[in-house]
């Protein structure tokens, strides 16, 4: 099979998928509450007498919608808390000039660095169109702060072994020797706290030509060898 490298993959059609938190909104029947079981916000309200401002950042955030909504939110009510949202199109909506507690980075996540620690983490649906999702879990790990909470839609499916056998159940277990949960029926993972996450997998490259996932919308799966 040939796989594609994450150059390659950057420029596929179906990464560059519009349709799923292109109008994405924070709550509602679409919106990040529904997808990942919280509302957002109500993690980043620090106890009293906490110095430093709350930090959340959105990994493939698409157009922002859901991260201005909460910025409105955050400014409306003098909420001390820092927004960062990422994309790899970087086709955002317009932000107002008040929402100066609010960053959209357009960058790759293959080599974008934070340069803050995270209380709240997100990824809604977009590591379903990552190459090396494995990497960018850990990654994410390292960039909590002590107690965050790292979140991400995750289908196993699209996790594949070299000889193209599915992978799902040992990704799951390696998972949570790392210290990190899978819920299976709501398809996330998770992580409560900073960590150093090694697993036991080399990536060899993705393949854009999957199809659908449980979404309904192409998907790419990603191809491992174990290390």
């Amino acid at each position: 099979m040939d796989l594609l490298d994450d150059d390659e993959l950057e420029r596929s059609a179906v990464v560059a998928n519009c349709r799923m938190n292109r109008e994405r909104g924070l709550l509602g029947s679409n919106g990040y509450d529904r997808e990942l079981g919280f509302n957002p916000l109500d993690v980043l309200r620090k106890p009293s007498g906490e110095s430093r401002p709350a930090g959340w950042l959105d990994l493939c955030c698409g157009s922002g919608k859901a991260l201005i909504e909460a910025a409105r939110i955050v400014h409306d009510e003098g909420m001390d808390v820092e927004i960062v949202g990422v994309d790899l199109a970087g086709l955002f909506r317009r932000v107002d000039p008040d929402q100066d507690r609010l960053r959209l980075v357009e960058a790759s996540l293959g080599d974008w660095r934070p340069d803050r620690g995270f209380d709240l983490i997100s990824c809604v649906h977009g590591l379903h169109y990552v190459g090396d999702k494995l990497a960018l879990i850990a990654r994410a790990a390292s960039w909590l702060t002590e107690d965050g909470l790292f979140v991400a839609s995750l289908d196993l499916h699209n996790l594949k072994i070299a000889d193209a056998s599915p992978l799902g159940r040992r990704i799951a277990a390696a998972l949570r020797r790392a210290g990190l949960e899978y819920d299976r029926r709501r398809r996330l993972v998770s992580c409560r706290g900073r960590k150093a996450v090694d697993l036991p997998y080399r990536y060899l490259g993705a393949d854009d030509r999957a199809g659908p996932n449980y979404t309904g919308q192409p998907a790419v799966d990603s191809y491992y060898a174990d290390a």
